[in-house]
């Protein structure tokens, strides 16, 4: 048996003494913190309201194009009047421990920490209602402990001097619903045409999920989005037993019929442009979209407005009035990342749902440059040769199979090389070349490229299967256009407080993406869709509209039954457009299919008036050799066509063509001198 010694057991009762006296000692000194905030908060009283300030919006050469006006829609009812189910709506999806908590939901907050820790970043919000009134009426909106202490202490105030329905009622009066709509009085009017003691089950639990970002769920915007989450609210009603389950099924089943769009807040210029400028700045730059509304920001953008009138007028004189068609559109700095002109949509009143940055569509062949340069990283040149013709392709160890076509089904039934493969679009080869380098390859370039959705590992991607931004794929070329330097679709340049300083600057520095002599000779090949001396089997893509250029392009159109697309550049400018039916409908009129290059040219040709021919720089690394593009050999004088290709050093062609010597006629054949022939043919003259 161990026996404790004297000394021992008298050192761990004062270790057990003290640890207790430090103990009372914290909790008092944390009571008493607790306590005089509490005090102060009380002697402070309420805090008055701030008045909300207009943000205005800048063109990239100073000019306003738009002012967000706030408080125009903006009342004030008492909760007795705020229908019961978008109070529990609300409560259900904001802070469902409301009317427990003094202002912070300390559960909560753990909870999200350790979803926040497990993720490695922001990913769940713990604000109660409370503090979201406090942040929304009182406070700046930078991302600043100094600010979420400022935010605790008013939140403390609030719950010091009102009582929850108080809270609750003054935060259903001054929460943002889109579209320059505050408090549910106003946005109940704005999109059901009723008051908020009107609103039904469904209705409120549509409402009541907007707040959480208008820009995405409201169905002005993203009407699909806007009801799932709808029935997502509903669902957590049921579950906290605010609904029955029959409520819940009869809210699913009512068709929402929201008010006739005719008072949408007009915009200025570019209205499109705005809604994609402000998204940028919620999710991109994490400023609150409150902040944005209410804080008197000057906010200035990449938006070239003479790029922008001319891209509307050239969109609206290009496609019949009477047609149903949409169209999006967008034109970027290939250097900055910059996005000069978009348009997402035929009449922004009528739907201002963006095909520029929300859709997602298939994008035909305009993929194909990504997979060329993947194909070049991995040894293809220029003048790589493969079949065209019709073929049935084998994948997954044998399990599948996949048979593509060509345009018309036109093939070369010969070999043809890459020049001409993306000159021509033919699929035969893209394919051949997916498989060939690995169907990963395709799926890797995305990602490097900036492609935002992921691209599928199967034979058919090759031709543009898996869907995309239209704005991601042309910022794609963007980066293949600058040699390779990575850049991201850029709103804004700059965003000032109201005191004038700046809040948030766009970084200029762009790093090495893409191996640059590559993306070089891939952007050059892409030149040769507009050449007509590459017409082969069939004419090169883009020989409706070569006529009509008066410099150099590098470009690459796609078609699929849905979606028509044309995305090309300049040195100073890259521009993408897709048309097609925001329903699936394809495209069967001939004149529909050819609006993209249509409109595209128009586009290019007037946004370049005036300006100096830039053709893109060779880099250092890469070497020009005029080949025939039929076969991909050295051209010689005899070639009917010669092309000036361009190779990284090492990989070029050392042959030359010899299908075009001409043929010697041996009675054209001269006579032998004395010392020609051989010496049995010496010998036997002597002889004779």
């Amino acid at each position: 048996m161990d026996i404790i010694s004297p000394k021992r057991v008298r050192f761990t009762l004062k270790t057990i003494r003290a640890l207790i006296f430090l103990s009372i000692l914290a909790i008092l000194f944390l009571s008493t913190i607790l306590v005089s905030v509490s005090l102060y908060a009380k002697w402070q009283g309420p805090p008055s309201l701030s008045v909300p300030q207009s943000t205005i919006i800048y063109a990239d050469d100073g000019t306003k194009i738009g002012e967000l006006h706030n408080g125009e829609k903006r009342y004030w009812v008492d909760l007795d009047h705020i229908s019961e189910h978008l109070q529990k709506a609300t409560i259900a999806i904001e802070d469902q421990s409301f009317y427990d908590h003094n202002g912070f939901d300390y559960k909560r907050i753990v909870g999200a920490a350790l979803a926040d820790l497990k993720a490695m970043s922001k990913v769940q919000g713990a604000s109660t209602i409370t503090q979201q009134y406090a942040r929304n009426l009182f406070l700046a909106h930078e991302k600043t402990w100094k600010r979420k202490a400022n935010e605790a202490l008013y939140t403390i105030r609030l719950e010091q001097n009102y009582n929850k329905d108080e809270i609750l009622e003054g935060y259903l009066n001054t929460i943002y619903y889109g579209h320059g709509v505050y408090g549910i009085e106003a946005a109940a009017n704005y999109y059901f045409g009723k008051s908020a003691s009107e609103l039904s089950l469904g209705e409120s639990a549509l409402l009541a999920g907007i707040p959480k970002g208008p820009n995405l769920y409201s169905p002005y915007v993203n009407e699909e989005k806007s009801e799932q989450r709808q029935k997502m609210i509903l669902e957590i009603m049921q579950e906290e037993n605010y609904i029955t389950k029959e409520q819940l099924e009869a809210a699913r089943k009512q068709n929402l019929e929201y008010k006739t769009k005719t008072e949408v807040v007009k915009k200025g210029l570019a209205p499109y442009f705005q809604d994609a400028m402000m998204n940028s700045l919620v999710e991109e730059l994490n400023i609150d979209e409150e902040a944005i509304q209410t804080q008197g920001l000057k906010i200035y953008t990449t938006l070239d407005p003479t790029l922008q009138t001319t891209a509307e007028e050239i969109m609206e004189h290009s496609i019949e009035k009477k047609s149903d068609i949409q169209a999006g559109f967008v034109a970027i700095d290939p250097k900055t990342g910059n996005v000069k002109a978009l348009i997402g949509g035929r009449n922004y009143q009528e739907s201002p749902f963006n095909r520029v940055t929300q859709a997602n569509r298939q994008p035909g062949s305009t993929i194909k440059p990504l997979l060329y340069y993947a194909a070049v990283t991995k040894g293809f040149t220029p003048s790589t040769e493969m079949r065209s013709e019709p073929t049935t392709f084998t994948y997954d160890d044998g399990k599948a199979t996949y048979k593509p076509s060509n345009y018309n089904d036109y093939y070369a039934n010969d070999f043809i090389t890459m020049l001409q493969a993306i000159a021509l679009s033919d699929n035969i080869f893209a394919v051949k070349t997916h498989m060939f380098i690995g169907m990963e390859e395709l799926a890797k370039a995305g990602e490097v490229f900036g492609i935002q959705t992921k691209i599928k590992e199967v034979p058919s991607t090759a031709l543009g299967t898996s869907p995309v931004r239209l704005i991601d794929i042309v910022n794609a070329y963007g980066i293949l256009g600058n040699g390779g330097k990575r850049i991201a679709p850029t709103f804004v340049t700059k965003v000032e407080d109201a005191k004038g300083e700046v809040i948030f600057e766009a970084n200029k520095t762009k790093e090495q993406a893409l191996n640059e002599q590559a993306a070089f000779i891939t952007t050059h090949m892409m030149t040769g869709m507009f050449d007509t001396d590459l017409n082969d089997y069939t004419s090169v893509t883009g020989s409706s509209i070569a006529d009509s250029l008066t410099r150099d392009y590098a470009g690459k159109s796609g078609t699929t039954s849905t979606d028509s697309w044309m995305i090309g550049l300049t040195p100073q400018l890259v521009t993408g457009v897709w048309t097609g039916y925001d329903k699936g409908k394809t495209i069967d009129l001939v004149q529909e299919r050819a609006y993209a290059k249509k409109i595209w040219a128009s586009f290019m040709e007037q946004a370049h008036e005036g300006d100096s021919v830039k053709a893109f720089k060779p880099p250092d690394g890469v070497i020009g050799v005029y080949i025939n593009p039929d076969n991909g050999r050295i051209a010689t004088k005899d070639c009917p066509v010669s092309r000036l290709t361009y190779y990284i050093e090492g990989s070029e062609p050392t042959e030359h063509c010899t299908e075009h010597l001409p043929e010697i006629d041996p009675s054209e054949e001269p006579p032998l001198n004395e010392d020609e022939g051989s010496l049995f043919e010496k010998l036997f003259k002597w002889w004779d």
